[in-house]
């Protein structure tokens, strides 16, 4: 997510660093604070192919607090295994940052465990609940408990390869290829357009990513969930928007559009550098993953057009602090600076996540950029567009372990191994069970 470069964002995340610095309260076991001359180590986990953004961030942080020093840990590493790792920490009362990450499928599930959280609330954070979308604040907490501040938003587009589509005889600019696909139907037809002509190369990375989009934006403008009802109840089976998603990957799959990868692995990285597919379903957080994975040789090769249909949220986080932390205060003062519109900012010039501040989202800067990787593409007006009218979904407790069972379920079509009828009943079965 490599925006174009705007040297006074850096102004402006500076002098938020002056407006939140941490008074430092004594107390020996450092649970209500510490001294200022007492050197404070404290550790963020967070996950993905690259990060949050926050080096920068940090970097201005410990010069403006010279006691502390910080930590990042999880760069890289995929969520599932952050997930894991994370319910161990928490399971066991030791072992997690004195920051954690908690994506938006898996923040409810520790909403039930929010005795083992810090309210960060109690840290003055009560007071910052215009610095955030309203659903999104509210996605942060647990009953009157802040349990979370939020980082960024996933809203949806298509990265997809120029060079890849002209081979193919398909347009390559960006308003001309989203007028090939208004709907997600138009969007597989155009897939078998691209297929007849590509030789090896797939259309798409693979069918879990669309997926998740059509489910993402389906739910938006549907029932408002997925796996989970509002009440909590199960309801893989009977959730339409759920079946809707799936038909429309299952005809994806069968007109054999997808490279069949498990993404943030490692065949799917490598998927990048080798040209194996011409299109990412992608929200805003993806741009940076792109980059990463396939690197400077393809700058400028890919591009960034509009997804088919209206509107969705994919992905996007919340910071919070678990009680095992030994430092709360400044753990909570460094989670509140890395959430203000400013910093959300410095994580959007670094890998375009989008922020999920009002303030941030109507930044004349940030509806101006464009990023230089994706050909110059104006991220700011794809991405930024309509974010303060997203349509929030509702994942339920164990969003995550249910994603998990149905994508497994639609890779075992892709590679051949079930019907899709088979699959489905597999979806369900597994479904049920990783809901329990």
């Amino acid at each position: 997510m490599s925006v174009t470069t705007r040297r006074r964002f850096a102004a402006v995340a500076l002098a938020s660093v002056a407006v939140l610095a941490v008074t430092t309260a004594c107390g020996d076991d450092g649970d209500e604070g510490s001294s200022g001359n007492e050197q404070i180590k404290l550790t963020v986990d967070i996950f993905g192919e690259q990060g949050f953004g926050y080096d920068e961030l940090i970097k201005k942080y410990e010069a403006d607090h010279p006691n502390i020093k910080i930590e990042q840990r999880g760069k890289g590493m995929g969520l599932g295994d952050y997930n894991t790792r994370l319910t161990q920490w928490m399971a066991s009362g030791a072992g997690a940052g004195d920051i954690v990450a908690l994506e938006e499928g898996t923040i409810v599930q520790f909403k039930a465990q929010k005795q083992n959280f810090v309210n960060l609330g109690d840290y003055g954070a009560a007071s910052l609940e215009s610095n955030f979308l309203p659903w999104k604040w509210n996605d942060g907490k647990a009953g009157d408990q802040i349990l979370g501040l939020g980082t960024d938003v996933g809203s949806m587009a298509i990265c997809y390869r120029k060079d890849l589509f002209e081979k193919a005889g398909l347009p390559t600019d960006r308003a001309a290829v989203a007028q090939q696909w208004p709907t997600w139907d138009a969007f597989i037809e155009t897939g078998k357009k691209f297929q007849a002509k590509s030789g090896k190369v797939k259309f798409v990375d693979a069918a879990t990513n669309t997926y998740n989009s059509i489910l993402m934006q389906t739910a938006g403008n549907g029932t408002g969930y997925t796996y989970y009802d509002k009440s909590d109840k199960f309801v893989l089976s009977s959730n339409p928007d759920v079946k809707t998603a799936w038909d429309l990957t299952v005809k994806a799959i069968e007109a054999k559009l997808s490279a069949g990868l498990q993404t943030f692995s490692d065949p799917w990285a490598t998927g990048f550098k080798q040209d194996q597919f011409a299109i990412v379903t992608c929200p805003a957080w993806m741009t940076g993953v792109i980059k990463g994975n396939a690197g400077d040789a393809a700058a400028a090769k890919w591009d960034i057009a509009k997804a088919p249909g209206n509107g969705g949220n994919w992905g996007g986080s919340f910071l919070s602090v678990p009680k095992q932390s030994k430092h709360p205060k400044e753990a909570a003062e460094l989670a509140k600076f890395l959430t203000t519109p400013e910093a959300q900012l410095e994580a959007f010039k670094a890998l375009g996540n989008l922020p999920s501040s009002p303030k941030a989202l109507e930044d004349p800067t940030l509806l101006a950029s464009k990023n230089d990787y994706f050909s110059n593409a104006p991220t700011g007006e794809i991405f930024g567009a309509g974010a303060k009218d997203f349509k929030p979904v509702y994942l339920g407790p164990k969003n995550q372990a249910v994603r998990d069972a149905v994508e497994n379920a639609l890779r075992s079509i892709e590679q051949g191994q079930r019907t899709p009828a088979q699959a489905w009943e597999d979806a369900l079965k597994a479904g049920e069970a990783a809901s329990k």
